[in-house]
C-alpha cells in the first residue's frame, strides 16, 4: 500500500479525519502529535501510525475531552512534557473553523462561561464542547452518539437547556460573525438535534389518557426545534401530544383544534413579525365537546415573538421549557380541566 511506505500529506489526512489542516497543524505544534517522517523539503508525510494518533485525538475530543488532555492520553506524556497549549497560532482567513473556537456560549441572560454563574462546569460543559467540536468537523456519527448519551444520562430538559441550546447558539453566532460561513455546520447540527429529540419522543408511549396537547408554529413561522424539545419533554412525562410542526395555516390550526379537542394548545413564534395575538385569542375561544359540557383549551404562547403586554384570559406565556412542562403537567393533574386523568 503506497501510503504505508511513503505516507500521505497533511491535507489528505485532514480530509480523511474530517478536520481542517489548521487543526492538524495546531495539534502538532501545541502537543507534539506530528509525523515521524518528513520528505525532502521538510514536507510532512503522515504514516499509518501517525494517523492512528490523530484518529484517537478526534475520538477523544468528539466526546468532550479538551485537546490538551486528549493529547496527554494519546502520547502518554506527563502534563509538563507537553508544549505550551496557550501559544497563539496563526489561522488563515480562509481556513475552516478550528475545533477549539467552537466554544459554547452562556444562556440568553448574557452571563459568561467561567464567571461562576454561566454554564455549569464538569460533565455538562464537557459534553457541550464535545458536541461543538463534532459539529465543526461535520461528524454526524459522533453528534448522534453524544446527543443520545446526554439525553439518557441527564434527561431531556437538561440536555436541551445545557447542551443543545448553548451549542446551537455558539454555532449560530459563529457564522453570523463570519460572513455567513459555517452555515453547513449549523444545518447539520440542527438536523442532528431534531433527530435526537424526535427519537426521544417516539421512544415513549403515552401513559396518561385524555385529550392531547397540540403543538404548532403560527403561520409564517418555520422554527420548530423548541417545539420538538417540548414534544419530547411531554412524551418523557407520558402525556399525549399532537405535533403539527412549522408554519401551520390559520384554517388548518382551527381544524386541528376542533377535531382533536386538546386540553392545551402551544403556539410557537420566534419573531414578533410572526406572532398573531388575534389568532391566539381565536384558538383560546374555540370550544368543543357535548352540548352543556363544552370546554376550551388553555393556550400557551411560547417563544420570543410573543414578548409584550401580558396575554388575556385563557392565554399564558411560559418563560421556557421547564415552565411550559410544569404548566401543562398541572393541567393534566386537575380533573376539573377536562383532561380525563
Amino acid at each position: 500500500m503506497p501510503e504505508a511506505t511513503h505516507g500521505v500529506t497533511t491535507g489528505a489526512v485532514a480530509r480523511r479525519l474530517g478536520v481542517s489542516p489548521t487543526t492538524v497543524r495546531s495539534w502538532e505544534q501545541r502537543y507534539g502529535i506530528g509525523p515521524a517522517v518528513r520528505s525532502s523539503g521538510r514536507h510532512r508525510r503522515w504514516m499509518p501510525g501517525d494517523i492512528a494518533l490523530l484518529e484517537e485525538m478526534c475520538r477523544l475530543t468528539a466526546t468532550g475531552v479538551p485537546p490538551g488532555e486528549a493529547a496527554r492520553v494519546v502520547l502518554g506524556q506527563r502534563p509538563e512534557a507537553l508544549p505550551d497549549e496557550t501559544a497563539p497560532l496563526p489561522v488563515p482567513e480562509t481556513a475552516p473553523l478550528p475545533v477549539d473556537e467552537a466554544e459554547p456560549v452562556a444562556h440568553g441572560d448574557g452571563r459568561q462561561p467561567g464567571s461562576g454563574n454561566g454554564l455549569p462546569l464538569g460533565d455538562v460543559r464537557q459534553e457541550c464542547r464535545g458536541l461543538a467540536r463534532a459539529a465543526v468537523r461535520l461528524d454526524s456519527t459522533s453528534m448522534e452518539a453524544l446527543l443520545r448519551q446526554v439525553i439518557d444520562e441527564h434527561g431531556l430538559v437538561t440536555a436541551w437547556e445545557e447542551v443543545m441550546v448553548p451549542t446551537l447558539h455558539a454555532v449560530g453566532r459563529k457564522w453570523e460573525s463570519s460572513n455567513d460561513r459555517y452555515v453547513e455546520v449549523e444545518h447539520l447540527l440542527s438536523w442532528q438535534v431534531s433527530t435526537a429529540l424526535r427519537r426521544a419522543a417516539v421512544a415513549r408511549t403515552p401513559t396518561l389518557k385524555g385529550p392531547p396537547v397540540v403543538l404548532a408554529c403560527v403561520p409564517a413561522e418555520a422554527h420548530t426545534l423548541p417545539l420538538e424539545a417540548l414534544a419530547a419533554g411531554l412524551a418523557e412525562q407520558g402525556l399525549p401530544v399532537r405535533m403539527f410542526g412549522g408554519a401551520v395555516p390559520a384554517e388548518a390550526l382551527d381544524a386541528a383544534v376542533r377535531r382533536s379537542g386538546p386540553a392545551v394548545v402551544v403556539l410557537w413564534s420566534q419573531a414578533r413579525s410572526t406572532a398573531s395575538h388575534a389568532l391566539a385569542r381565536h384558538v383560546a375561544g374555540v370550544s368543543f365537546g357535548l352540548r352543556g359540557a363544552r370546554t376550551a383549551p388553555l393556550v400557551l404562547l411560547a417563544g420570543p415573538g410573543w414578548a409584550g403586554p401580558p396575554p388575556g384570559d385563557g392565554l399564558l406565556r411560559p418563560g421556557g421549557l421547564r415552565e411550559a412542562l410544569t404548566v401543562i403537567s398541572s393541567v393534566y393533574g386537575d380533573p376539573g380541566h377536562g383532561a380525563g386523568v
